[in-house]
């Protein structure tokens, strides 16, 4: 099987280009220190992105799985960088020690790889980017536990209205089909304001701009 690398176009928007000439420590740095900005963990995926993904593309039977575990991947290398302590040299193996790291974690990621059928993955590379997926799960994490699992079933598992409703009152929440949708909406709009700002302008501005 033969997958050809995908394009990305959010390395090539201008804010990712404007810190695209930094070294790996210091988007690493910045990254760690600047939470509430995305661009640094954007950038530093697309400076590996192609390197990730030629290295995971022939470890699984379809294009399905090839993508959905390069975003898994990015979203392993995505919490442990979050702790990744590099030492700082003067010479150019500074410039491959992170490259290492993310090699290795990818081989890591690619032998443990329990993959799930193709036909249960509900999960596109195109629609959810690994930077943008790694920060709408960090976002998810802080919904109500009801917006979250309404959010869930509806946008992960494609569930209607009627039958989140049913599922809720079966677990002792009554809703109506109405108010799960306006939850949804409400739900949508919390989700989007949960995520950096930077990380709304890369991915949802060009979306929008799209339609």
């Amino acid at each position: 099987m033969v997958v050809k690398l995908p394009t990305f176009p959010e390395c090539n928007h201008p804010v990712v280009r404007l810190i695209a000439h930094r070294s790996d420590h210091a988007l690493l740095h910045l990254f760690q220190n600047c939470p509430a900005k995305g661009q640094y963990f954007t950038a530093i995926f697309c400076r590996y992105s192609h390197l990730v993904y030629a290295l995971i593309r022939n470890s699984a039977q379809s294009p399905v799985q090839v993508d959905y575990l390069f975003a898994k991947t990015w979203q392993r290398i995505y919490d442990e960088l979050q702790h990744l302590k590099l030492e700082k040299q003067v010479s150019s193996s500074e410039q491959r020690a992170l490259q290492s790291w993310i090699l290795n974690m990818s081989a890591v990621s690619i032998n443990g790889a329990k993959l799930p059928p193709v036909e249960t993955i509900n999960y596109a590379l195109s629609a959810a980017p690994p930077p943008l997926w790694c920060y709408l799960e960090k976002a998810l994490e802080h919904l109500p536990a009801t917006c979250r699992l309404i959010l869930t079933l509806a946008q992960t598992f494609h569930w209607s209205e009627s039958r989140i409703a049913a599922y809720l009152a079966a677990e002792g929440e009554i809703i109506s089909p109405e108010q799960v949708q306006v939850q949804l909406q409400e739900g949508c709009q919390l989700l989007e304001a949960l995520l950096p700002k930077d990380i709304q302008e890369i991915y949802l501005s060009t979306a929008a701009a799209k339609e």
